[in-house]
């Protein structure tokens, strides 16, 4: 996969897009002491090399009716079905991350469910049709937090 060199201004600029996607191009360029259309232009060249992949509302799972999170590791009767499960689970709105694993799982998967009684609907009737060899299911009571990569061109790779 290719690796694109940030410069600091790159480096400055997610910063502040990353806190807030919302904010506009004229304050990112206050902050940043360059013209609105400089900041354009490095925000096209991130977007276009991958490394901005766009933007988007983070929506409260809970305050529309969604009150279940699980993961679930699933094992697959033979390394042939990824791309037919990978397919089938897309058409699934619940699955709402689809991850190739390493170790004891073949594809680990982030569900939301109504409640409990709703994710076991989504086993029985989505997923079990779906021919695994088993699957694994953990429930989450609760995130504790989540957040972006740092973006730090100082720091040290080989720092540990």
């Amino acid at each position: 996969m290719a690796h694109h060199e940030l410069d600091e201004l790159d480096d400055k600029i997610l910063k502040l897009i990353i806190g807030n996607a919302r904010i506009p191009f004229l304050e990112v360029a206050r902050e940043c002491n360059v013209s609105g259309a400089a900041i354009h232009q490095r925000i096209q060249k991130l977007t276009n090399l991958g490394v901005i992949k766009g933007s988007e509302y983070i929506i409260d799972s809970t305050k529309i009716g969604y009150e279940t999170c699980a993961y679930m590791g699933l094992y697959l009767n033979s390394p042939g079905q990824f791309p037919a499960v990978t397919d089938a689970l897309l058409k699934i709105p619940e699955v709402v991350e689809c991850h190739y694993t390493t170790g004891q799982y073949d594809l680990f998967i982030k569900i939301y469910a109504k409640n409990n009684q709703h994710l076991l609907n989504i086993i029985h009737h989505k997923l079990q049709p779906l021919g695994l060899a088993r699957t694994e299911t953990l429930i989450s009571f609760k995130e504790a937090f989540k957040r972006h990569l740092p973006i730090d061109l100082s720091a040290d790779d080989n720092e540990i």
